[in-house]
């Protein structure tokens, strides 16, 4: 019997990045090889394309389809992908998903727009959601925003709303902030038993995981899968003791690449991990973020460093 797309959400998916070349063009080589070697990682459920990490902001719509065709062409074939789509406009949303689907994409993330960090109508959201399930037939997944992101995550009624959609199967729950992911946690599971709730806060994982998850989509996954999939095993079979020797050995890791100053550097401090990695030929980001300073390297170094002792 075929699991469900439900069941197929657990465990560890790796977010992953999309490497550029010198002229910001997606250099489809390395893009491929990336999602290739991070997809066979024994362990690795499946990748979300298209996040953040993937530079969803500001890729094109043709380039968004095209990442979502080069990863299923890439990847083992039990390997679930999911893809990001976001946009400003809902209409531009709903082209989006059914892009998407067409490339071969098993389910969707819809971020909310980032006008939505200034404030917006409740009924913003159920709009925007569903333009995206009219649009397409792929079940779909909330982005829960991080507490620190103004706005732009939901709040209670909000939630409740959305879940109460059976086409809406479950949420990355980023809120980066572990009092929050446990309440929403509460909350969607009190409205629906079956919604998936991925604890995706990648700095506090082993918490999330105390507390209940499915599983998680976080890039830290596509740059040290093996012990981000460690931790969820350890975790699974209630081995603490082994989970939180695995916690700390990716907690460095975890403050370099998204808590240091200054914010909003995860994708470039990604792509330099993979590099100081040997696993990509350059770190080359969309504009307009700057490549990672010196100083941002030699801490990254120092993370993976630790990352490797026993």
């Amino acid at each position: 019997m075929s699991q469900s797309v439900q069941q197929r959400l657990s465990g560890i998916h790796a977010a992953t990045i999309v490497p550029m070349r010198d002229d910001f063009a997606i250099d489809e080589v390395a893009l491929a090889d990336h999602l290739a070697v991070v997809s066979r990682v024994p362990g690795i459920q499946g990748l979300l394309v298209n996040g953040h990490a993937g530079e969803n902001f500001v890729l094109t719509a043709a380039e968004k389809r095209r990442v979502v065709e080069i990863a299923r062409s890439s990847v083992p074939s039990g390997c679930l992908i999911c893809s990001g789509i976001n946009a400003e406009s809902s209409l531009e949303l709903a082209a989006e998903a059914r892009e998407a689907e067409a490339a071969g994409a098993d389910v969707l993330l819809v971020f909310p727009p980032n006008s939505f960090a200034l404030g917006h109508d409740p009924e913003a959201a159920l709009i925007h959601h569903r333009h995206a399930r009219n649009a397409c037939n792929l079940p779909l997944l909330i982005y829960g925003a991080p507490i620190g992101a103004g706005q732009m995550p939901y709040d209670a009624t909000t939630l409740r709303a959305l879940a109460a959609e059976p086409r809406i199967i479950g949420i990355k729950e980023g809120s980066w902030e572990i009092a929050a992911y446990e309440e929403n946690l509460r909350l969607l599971k009190a409205v629906r038993p079956d919604f998936v709730v991925l604890g995706s806060g990648d700095e506090h994982l082993m918490v999330s995981y105390m507390v209940g998850s499915a599983g998680s989509q976080v890039s830290l996954a596509a740059v040290v899968p093996e012990l981000v999939v460690g931790l969820w095993q350890a975790s699974q079979r209630g081995a603490w003791a082994e989970a939180m020797a695995l916690h700390n050995r990716l907690y460095a890791l975890a403050v370099a690449i998204y808590r240091d100053a200054p914010g909003g550097r995860a994708t470039a401090r990604l792509k330099a991990c993979l590099m100081i990695k040997g696993q990509l030929a350059r770190a080359t980001l969309r504009p307009p973020q700057p490549p990672v300073s010196q100083a941002e390297w030699s801490r990254l170094e120092q993370a993976l460093s630790q990352c490797a002792k026993t």
